[in-house]
């Protein structure tokens, strides 16, 4: 019987009730939580492993793009059924990727803004009513489902320090100058407490590499102004063929201030955006199994290669 629902929408209540089922299913698994969001959820970290190669994944840190968070999900519980009965996961022992790697999953970076998209935030508590109100002044953006933003309207996406500067010349003249469901820069680097959070987490360990999950596109972007990681593209090149999806350069008007951008400025490492799927955002949940399927190999190698 499975733990990680796959069929609904996904939302921070779900994600606490599924991730402490895990923990109870699976003692070798590790859970902390690393920070809080604006209205005080908890922003959980798991980790598969004990070796000395650690990586990093990351999801939903925009909020229509959920879809991504029960992908980790599924994975971490896939990961520890093979593990549990010594079997491979995508053609490798998943006891040895164990020993020697440490996969450190943040699956839901953004709760608030997933609860508003996904409906687990009433729509008569002051946080919803507060994010219409954000809303309303950008009416082309459909609401909730175009919300990317944390439950501030600032996107956390857009607040890391990689020419954040320049992230915020090019919103502000697109007219998100202000707090909005998406592409507002915030007033400064860093002011959300989601964003301070995973770029501590970041900071506290020695990552070899990072995925950052996002939706769609069937593409995987790999670079970050003319920085190229040692083995970067090689890499990229392999979760390429794994998954069918494109190895893109990021599209010069989202290439600043990003999770990814800033961990290969500052470590100059390899880092990955994977954006699944294919649809407008959110995605719904009937393209989950195609999305997984063409995800386990990017999972399970970019723990290895």
């Amino acid at each position: 019987m499975s733990i990680v629902s796959t069929n609904v929408p996904y939302n921070s209540t779900l994600l606490s009730i599924e991730i402490y089922e895990l923990l109870k299913a699976y003692p070798f698994l590790n859970m902390q939580i690393i920070g809080k969001s604006v209205l005080g959820k908890p922003i959980y970290v798991l980790k598969l492993g004990k070796g000395k190669k650690h990586v990093f994944y990351s999801a939903s840190i925009h909020a229509n793009e959920w879809i991504t968070t029960p992908v980790l999900m599924k994975f971490i519980e896939d990961f520890c059924i093979a593990y549990t009965n010594n079997q491979n996961i995508y053609g490798y022992s998943a006891k040895n990727i164990f020993n020697n790697t440490s996969i450190y999953i943040m699956p839901m970076c953004n709760p608030d803004g997933v609860d508003l998209v996904t409906g687990n935030l009433s729509s008569n508590s002051l946080e919803y009513i507060n994010a219409r109100k954000i809303a309303n002044d950008f009416p082309s953006i459909l609401f909730p489902d175009g919300w990317k933003a944390n439950i501030n309207g600032v996107d956390l996406n857009l607040q890391f320090p990689a020419l954040w500067e320049k992230a915020k010349e090019i919103k502000y003249a697109q007219g998100f100058n202000k707090p909005a469901p998406r592409d507002f820069v915030g007033f400064g680097p860093l002011t959300e407490p989601e964003s301070l959070a995973i770029y501590n987490f970041t900071l506290s360990h020695n990552f070899y590499l990072i995925l950052t999950y996002h939706s769609q596109g069937k593409v995987i972007y790999w670079k970050f102004q003319d920085y190229n990681p040692p083995r970067s593209l090689e890499i990229g090149r392999r979760l390429s063929e794994a998954s069918g999806y494109s190895l893109e350069d990021t599209p010069i008007n989202s290439s600043y201030a990003g999770l990814k951008d800033w961990f290969i400025q500052n470590y100059n490492k390899p880092g990955y955006t994977i954006e699944v799927g294919i649809d407008e955002n959110p995605l719904p949940i009937s393209q989950f199994d195609e999305i997984y399927n063409d995800n386990i190999g990017i999972l399970v190698l970019s723990s290895i290669l």
